[in-house]
């Protein structure tokens, strides 16, 4: 499986990055490029990466990892900013490896993030929305699950699909085998798909089924966020009418 044609990015010392602009949403619409690109672990970006990043409009990089977690090989470049939301931090660690942990490397983590973190998806959403102008970029480590939590929600609040979310998700897979070969990492790959199997829904199922019972701007607005934030994460993911 491939991104369509432009959206899969070439970040020199990255595996697994893509613009999610291009993607239907509500309304006839579709997700702005540019906008908001998700991302394995930018620490490893080369100058010609940080560079390529630099060129494709990126101004601020949100940080889903602790932060000690953050070894740069490189500082990033002026003009480039760093907000961190340190998701295993704010889902309390040790309690939340314990109880969910045997689900990572599957979005089935999505709707217990959803349930027990709101405050994850609240940042999330606070931090695009006040970005400064210029195209955000959301990263973990391996680009996967974090990510594609932060994925999902940006995306369901800006009208796009399940199965065009789904889809999206799935690219991760064949970009962490590669990276996994590249840095001598091993391959999850079948771990990840024993997890997947054992649930008896397949990654496009949990995806759907998580989908269908998530109201964003109702769970943002419980979550403490601010309608008018919620408008503009909303608007600055969408291309204009």
């Amino acid at each position: 499986m491939a991104a369509p044609a432009g959206r899969e990015l070439d970040w020199d010392g990255c595996f697994n990055v893509r613009d999610l602009g291009g993607l239907p949403a509500a309304g006839g619409r579709r997700t702005r490029r540019g906008a908001l690109v998700r991302a394995d672990n930018l620490d490893g970006l080369t100058a010609a990466g940080w560079a390529a990043a630099a060129d494709h409009g990126v101004r601020t990089v949100v940080d889903l990892r602790n932060a000690v977690d953050h070894r740069p090989r490189l500082p990033r470049p002026d003009g480039i900013g760093l907000v961190r939301v340190p998701v295993d931090e704010l889902a309390g660690n040790v309690r939340w490896w314990r109880e969910w942990g045997h689900l990572e490397g599957t979005p089935l983590t999505w709707a217990a993030y959803l349930e027990h973190v709101p405050k994850v998806a609240a940042l999330v959403v606070r931090e695009v929305a006040a970005a400064p102008p210029g195209g955000v970029v959301v990263h973990c480590a391996a680009g996967r699950d974090r990510t594609g939590f932060a994925a999902f929600v940006l995306l369901a609040l800006a009208g796009v699909g399940a199965p065009d979310i789904a889809a999206d998700y799935l690219l991760s897979g064949p970009n962490h085998r590669r990276a996994a070969a590249a840095l001598g990492h091993p391959d999850q790959t079948l771990e990840i798909a024993e997890i997947q199997a054992r649930s008896g829904r397949t990654a496009t199922q949990v995806v759907a089924d998580t989908h269908a019972g998530f109201d964003p701007a109702a769970y943002l607005r419980a979550a403490g966020v601010a309608d008018e934030t919620v408008a503009a994460a909303r608007d600055r993911l969408l291309a204009a009418e």
